[in-house]
């Protein structure tokens, strides 16, 4: 059973940047996603890492400003977020995808508990 673990959210000023990580037990090499969901508002998929070649795809709202990467080493998964905007705040998630290339929340399992990230204007 895998178990996720994310951490590296706090408050941040808007253009400012955070790097968040997820640490994976008990598998290694795994797809990874990460999510997102605002106060009132449907979780939303933020990017997704292969298990195997580190390929990436993002959101187009945050395509350019976050990037994905990994340590296998560690079985750990970095968002690093740059330019970040008041519209970035939201508790982030990350996931273990069940498909490559997929951004539907139901092809991800084993969710993280989440980090908050705030962005003030």
């Amino acid at each position: 059973q895998v178990q996720l673990v994310e951490s590296g959210g706090g408050l941040v000023q808007a253009g400012g940047s955070l790097r968040l990580s997820c640490a994976a037990s008990g598998r290694s090499f795994l797809n990874m996603g990460w999510f997102r969901q605002a106060p009132g508002k449907e979780r939303e998929f933020v990017g997704s890492i292969s298990g195997i070649g580190g390929y990436a795809y993002y959101a187009d709202s945050v395509k350019g400003r976050f990037t994905i990467s990994r340590d296998n080493d560690k079985n750990t998964v970095h968002l690093q977020m740059n330019s970040l905007k008041a519209e970035d705040t939201a508790a982030y998630y990350c996931a273990v995808g069940l498909a490559f290339g997929s951004r539907r929340e139901s092809d991800f399992g084993s969710w993280g508990p989440g980090t908050q990230v705030t962005v003030s204007s």
